[in-house]
């Protein structure tokens, strides 16, 4: 039951009541669907979360604007107007994957599906229990309900049976192996930054607590958010931009890969901000305090954490690993090869500062590079290969090695070897191009 509060005085400011009133209206009318729906997971469609997230937003301005986090009177009505808003963002998302999912066609998905639909439905049962919550809010603070109600039909799927015809040929467009390789590098690279959050089971709620917000949190993951949305803004503009049904299924898996990544991370960001905003150190003040409990009793922390950690972090791990094999083969079916021939490191050979120096330039750019000794090939991305094939230089007491492969990293490696690999004679690091700066 809702906790009671004292009844608002609007007398001496009559234009806030008349326009908190209009600018409630479509949200309450939503509220006043969601609060009698049987059936969320039918009921809750892409044009319901989008009229919440619409509706709660233009109320959620509007209070901000007339001082609603000051107000004892308003204060929760605002809360939950920012709640309702970042829940149904998380569930559009959500709901955004599951409609499209058969269209990435990703391989190894686990459990993928399952924990997306209970994610989803964690996220729609939380508005439906917020729903009454508001309802009563308005009402203690004299707005009117509306007296037109939306009904299902106000709100149908998005998805019908039927498919439009395909006429329009999907062609790989010019200059487009230019841009696959950039877009396979970065995606790589991307991938490379997240293998310090793998996790190979559940992280229990303490644990957790230990990694939100300090490691992870909103701020990190719409910096992640945004990388990957430019690869796939990227892929659409210059490679192939006719969606996921056609064409070469290789480049549209890759797409497949890092948009089920891109929206996961969307979901996870509008979580995070629920939860670091709203749910987590609400401050000092006691107004505040007893309004993150009063969210709380309606959105379970442990549970949004859990989802946004134990399902939304742990598949952007899953998926970002599981398409880097394929990124891979496809960066090396469209790099430019070529062939430089370099001195190797004066006095010391290829211990461990320059062989770790050049592997992190074959691993920066993600393309085949391998050092020829002789008959011999070696994987320039290791630092264990690099210094085996130092002890056969060292042995044949060679002065120069081949190195052959990605264009673009054979052409730092030759920067590299112009400055003796970053080191003086004494073994004692140097400054390095800028070129480089990457390397630091």
């Amino acid at each position: 039951m809702p906790v009671k509060m004292g009844m608002p005085n609007h007398k001496s400011n009559t234009a806030f009541a008349e326009k908190v009133h209009i600018f409630s209206l479509d949200y309450l009318k939503c509220c006043l669907y969601v609060a009698q729906v049987k059936d969320p997971k039918n009921a809750f469609t892409k044009k319901l979360y989008s009229a919440l997230i619409s509706s709660s937003l233009i109320l959620e301005d509007f209070l901000d604007f007339h001082g609603a986090k000051n107000s004892k009177d308003w204060y929760f009505y605002r809360e939950l107007s920012a709640a309702v808003r970042h829940l149904s963002l998380g569930a559009d998302f959500q709901k955004h994957i599951l409609n499209r999912l058969i269209f990435y066609d990703l391989v190894d998905t686990g459990n993928f599906e399952s924990e997306a639909e209970a994610t989803l439905d964690f996220l729609t049962n939380s508005l439906v229990r917020t729903a009454p919550v508001i309802l009563y809010e308005a009402q203690r603070l004299q707005i009117p309900l509306p007296a037109e109600r939306f009904s299902a039909r106000n709100f149908p799927s998005v998805t019908t049976g039927e498919m439009l015809d395909y006429d329009i040929d999907d062609t790989d467009k010019d200059q487009q192996k230019k841009n696959i390789v950039k877009i396979a590098s970065e995606l790589l690279n991307i991938a490379g930054s997240f293998d310090q959050l793998k996790f190979y089971e559940p992280y229990t709620f303490q644990q957790i607590r230990t990694i939100v917000p300090d490691k992870v949190n909103e701020v990190e993951t719409r910096r992640y958010e945004m990388l990957v949305h430019n690869l796939q803004s990227s892929f659409d503009t210059y490679v192939i931009h006719g969606g996921f049904r056609y064409g070469n299924r290789k480049l549209k898996r890759l797409r497949g890969y890092f948009s089920v990544v891109f929206h996961l991370l969307q979901m996870m960001g509008r979580l995070l901000h629920l939860y670091e905003r709203h749910l987590h150190d609400a401050g000092y003040k006691d107004t505040y305090k007893k309004v993150q409990d009063r969210l709380a009793s309606l959105i379970n922390p442990e549970i949004l954490l859990d989802r946004t950690i134990n399902y939304g972090l742990y598949y952007v791990c899953h998926f970002l690993n599981s398409g880097k094999s394929l990124a891979q083969e496809i960066l090396n079916e469209n790099i430019e090869r070529s062939t430089i021939t370099v001195g190797v490191p004066q006095k010391l050979g290829f211990h461990s500062r320059p062989s770790l120096l050049v592997a992190k330039i074959v691993q920066h750019y993600g393309g085949q590079v391998e050092l020829v000794v002789g008959s011999d090939r070696f994987d320039a991305s290791s630092v264990l290969d690099i210094q085996w094939a130092g002890g056969k230089i060292q042995k044949e007491n060679l002065k120069e090695v081949v190195f052959e492969g990605d264009a673009r990293t054979l052409n730092d490696i030759a920067i590299l070897a112009g400055v003796n690999y970053g080191e003086d004679t004494m073994g004692k690091g140097v400054p390095l191009p800028k070129e480089l700066k990457y390397l630091k």
